[in-house]
């Protein structure tokens, strides 16, 4: 059977800022976006807090610069982010004086800022489906998947529903970036477990998960064979103004390895690790991975990357350029599961790989004549096991 990993960068609608990689305001905008959310959840917001938040409205484009001062957007779409007040009042926004916040904490209102979404490119819709029919994984993990009726969608409209299965449990990422698994009709889905409601024991605040998405787990069946899938999308490598993106990635690893380790005190022998990791290995020391030292302990989880046979292709990379430092998605194997490994590999063909030119040193499809067509700005990753 083949298990492949994908990280699709979402199938049909993403949201703006996250489209636009690369941009300074975009970045500046997911900061922002993180920020005022976290702020607004206070009990009691002070003068300090209500600056910010006017603040993260303006960087956001829902208020904006003009000669008279700070006003609402004309064009609340060209923005970054929507103010969204359900119920209760946030904030007065006069037309001849400068916008107040008027709520004193959260019991005052219920709201939030959202991403404004954009359609994902044609083009590169169908290349992402391109990818996954030729893989022709039997399971294979979607990585920043919107949600599961968009998984059904994609499979009915664009994969001739090839796969029996498609499975997503909602994680903790508001922006529509979970991480979802596809199976073929010859697998057996017996069991899921979300562990989306970890608490991080490294927060001051008792509520605050620690998965940025979920890392559930999936029981499969195939024939006599139990196969247990663990995907994963680790804290990404971007500024956040509410924690330390590596240590929280530290913190999660820990986590996915003290699941891996339950499984396998139960006496579970076939689990796979697997998805985008967020981090690379040392380029000075490639044998280490700085955050992510848990999961490569005590080689209780194989790297498919180590195994004889299996083929990264001319570059060591996942992501962007594919430089040794790009290589952030991964397929590690507990032990007996690396012993009925026969192949693996790298598939490129959806990948242009960061450059304003398509690459040299690899094949894409034909149809990808600009950045934009792309499947994705990761490459897939996948493996082939003997299960008989």
């Amino acid at each position: 059977m083949r298990l492949a990993s994908f990280n699709v960068e979402n199938l049909f609608s993403r949201a703006k800022a996250l489209n636009t990689p690369g941009d300074a305001a975009a970045a500046a905008a997911l900061a922002a976006y993180t920020r005022f959310n976290t702020t607004a959840d206070a009990a009691v917001y002070s003068g300090v807090d209500k600056k910010l938040m006017i603040e993260d409205l303006t960087t956001l484009g829902v208020l904006v610069q003009t000669p008279a001062g700070l006003r609402p957007a004309r064009n609340p779409f060209a923005a970054w982010a929507l103010l969204r007040e359900n119920r209760g009042d946030f904030i007065v926004l006069p037309e001849d004086r400068e916008p107040r916040i008027v709520a004193g904490g959260r019991g005052d209102w219920i709201g939030w800022v959202e991403l404004i979404v954009e359609p994902v490119d044609e083009v590169a819709t169908q290349m992402t489906a391109k990818v996954i029919t030729d893989l022709a994984a039997d399971v294979q993990v979607l990585v920043e998947a919107e949600d599961r009726p968009s998984l059904v969608r994609f499979n009915h409209e664009l994969l001739a529903d090839r796969f029996a299965h498609a499975m997503l449990i909602d994680g903790n990422d508001p922006r529509g970036i979970d991480v979802g698994l596809y199976a073929t009709g010859a697998v057996e889905l017996v069991s899921m477990r979300s562990h989306v409601d970890l608490p991080d024991p490294a927060h001051p605040e008792p509520d605050r998960k620690l998965f940025s998405r979920d890392c559930p787990v999936h029981q499969l069946r195939l024939g006599a064979t139990e196969l247990w899938v663990l995907p994963n999308h680790l804290k990404s490598q971007a500024f956040s103004p509410v924690e330390n993106p590596d240590e929280l990635r530290s913190r999660q690893s820990r986590a996915v390895r003290d699941i891996y380790d339950h499984l396998r005190g139960d006496g579970i022998e076939h689990i796979a690790v697997l998805g985008d990791f967020n981090k690379a290995p040392d380029p000075h020391e490639p044998s280490t991975h700085p955050t992510l030292e848990a999961l490569f302990a005590d080689d209780q989880l194989v790297d498919a990357y180590s195994l004889p046979g299996f083929d990264p292709g001319p570059r060591p990379g996942t992501y962007g350029p594919a430089a040794l430092k790009d290589r952030l998605d991964y397929i590690l194997l507990s032990p007996a599961l690396a012993a009925k490994f026969t192949a693996g590999g790298v598939w490129r063909k959806g990948h242009w790989g960061g450059h304003k030119n398509p690459p040299t040193d690899y094949a894409i499809y034909p149809e990808i004549t600009r950045a934009d067509h792309a499947a994705s700005d990761h490459a897939a990753i996948w493996v082939d096991l003997d299960l008989t």
